[in-house]
């Protein structure tokens, strides 16, 4: 039996990855939200992890609270772009390394974990509370993971200028 070929991993880690982290946001924030009172807080490590219950209707960590259907424009805007972005290269026969394929598979998840949060209640759930960051949750921590591996493969390419392919 013949082993997966290159796309075909780029597909499967893509489809493992973006569905993962979604789930994972959403069970997460639906426990929470049934288990936590809007501003409780639950020490898990007293005055360093905490699980505290509060409401984003801003960007992240709060900026530009309460401007409403811009933030739900804007992860569309996002999720598109990065589909297209995939779609392009594989058109192109462009490679894309794994790495950036799963930087885009968590920048996704985490996107549509946060744009479903606004469309369903018009503000994204935050919980993870480490007392000396604003509030976060799954998918602020997957589209922060996704940016800094394209930041550190920017970097390597940056090292190497006679390397122009996305790997």
């Amino acid at each position: 039996m013949r082993g997966l070929s290159r796309s075909q991993l780029d597909v499967s880690l893509f489809l493992i990855i973006t569905p993962a982290v979604v789930f994972f946001d959403r069970i997460t924030k639906q426990f929470f939200l049934n288990n936590l009172s809007f501003g409780e807080s639950l020490p898990l490590i007293r005055n360093v992890l905490h699980m505290t219950l509060v409401h984003n209707t801003g960007i992240a960590f709060g900026f530009f609270r309460d401007q409403g259907i811009v933030f739900i424009i804007i992860p569309v805007i996002v999720i598109v772009l990065l589909i297209f972005n995939i779609y392009y290269y594989r058109q192109n026969n462009e490679v894309i390394s794994p790495g950036y394929i799963t930087a885009f598979s968590f920048i996704l998840g985490g996107a549509i974990g946060n744009l479903v949060d606004r469309i369903v209640y018009g503000y994204v759930i935050d919980f993870i509370d480490l007392r000396v960051w604003p509030v976060f949750n799954i998918a602020d921590s997957a589209i922060t993971i996704g940016a800094a591996i394209i930041a550190v493969k920017c970097f390597q390419l940056s090292g190497n200028p006679q390397d122009r392919s996305v790997r």
